[in-house]
């Protein structure tokens, strides 16, 4: 591919992803790279963020989730990390001609439930259908919109914070992997996929100061963690020891060739406390459902040669790249 072409690595979530969207995608819609997020604030409106999110993962249906409550768990996701409480969302359908309308009408019942269950409605969006072949089943667009109660912010970080995982990674990559590829492990592997919501509240309203969040979904905790440490000018030292990686997850990952740190999620988020508040925010995250392996993962530095590094098991240090596209695209 010459250089002026979209690879899959584009749509990845690593390098590639950043430089697309850094160099030409904001430059002419006329903003500003610094300091992207997960969603962004309404102008003129005090207190309101906005986001938007599409969904191209293949199989629609997986062990632990599928297409429809996805997008529902992702939308409100890039909400719940920008610190604001999800108020409603949208949701816009490409649908292939051929499409089984059974199948349909499963996938919408799904975002349905899910969104219920969150307290969030599905109040307005738009169908498209396009010629057998120009699509692959199904694609969905949300977008949502969110009262926001704290306002983390990259800059915000401090050497001395640490890094806070709100529980075990990479199963929804391996998930998807697994059940697209029809390989089956001795234990199934399911997806994570849900809503952070109820955890990030409970670190409000437990008075918890956030200085940064984010969900690590394309690219991983990896991809994450680079890109919050390029864009605050702070370093990032990971203990592989301490990072939850359930072992069905761990055995699944070395036998598909993956790295747990790079591989997708879409029910865990990171954050960056002070040091002061973090036991205290882990103990709160145990104690809900969906945060039970809440984990202290990490510590804030200053900037060094490389911006993130791992110490692992054996204690040697070793460097987290940025990953440069991913190794299972239609992920999410």
């Amino acid at each position: 591919m010459g250089e002026n072409r979209i690879i899959l690595a584009h749509g990845g979530g690593g390098a590639l992803t950043r430089e697309l969207i850094e160099d030409t995608l904001v430059p002419l819609l006329g903003g500003s790279p610094a300091g992207l997020s997960d969603g962004a604030a309404v102008p003129g409106v005090e207190g309101l963020v906005f986001t938007t999110d599409s969904f191209v993962v293949k199989p629609l249906f997986f062990r632990g989730g599928d297409i429809g409550s996805l997008s529902v768990h992702g939308t409100i996701n890039d909400l719940a990390v920008c610190g604001a409480e999800p108020l409603a969302l949208s949701m816009a359908l490409i649908i292939e001609e051929g499409l089984d309308l059974g199948l349909l009408k499963r996938v919408i019942e799904s975002a349905a439930a899910a969104a219920r269950a969150c307290g969030v409605r599905i109040i307005t969006g738009d169908t498209k259908v396009v010629a057998r072949g120009e699509a692959d089943q199904l694609f969905i667009t949300t977008a949502g919109i969110g009262r926001r109660l704290i306002q983390p912010d990259p800059r915000n970080l401090h050497e001395g914070d640490r890094v806070l995982l709100s529980g075990s990674i990479a199963e929804h990559g391996v998930a998807v992997m697994s059940d697209r590829e029809g390989i089956a492990f001795e234990t199934p592997v399911r997806s994570d996929s849900a809503s952070v919501w109820p955890l990030v509240r409970a670190l409000i309203d437990g008075g918890i100061e956030v200085h940064a969040m984010r969900d690590p979904t394309r690219g991983g905790l990896a991809a994450c963690c680079v890109e919050l440490a390029e864009d605050s000018g702070v370093g990032i030292i990971l203990e592989e020891a301490a990072i939850p990686i359930r072992p069905e997850v761990r055995v699944a990952c070395e036998a598909l060739g993956l790295d747990p740190l790079t591989t997708a999620n879409e029910g865990k988020f990171v954050a960056f406390v002070p040091d002061r508040d973090a036991v205290g925010a882990v103990e709160i995250l145990r104690r809900i459902p969906g945060g039970r392996a809440a984990a202290i993962v990490g510590t804030v530095t200053r900037r060094r040669s490389v911006a993130v590094s791992l110490k692992t098991r054996w204690g040697a240090e070793r460097v987290v790249d940025m990953p440069y596209g991913e190794d299972l695209p239609r992920i999410c």
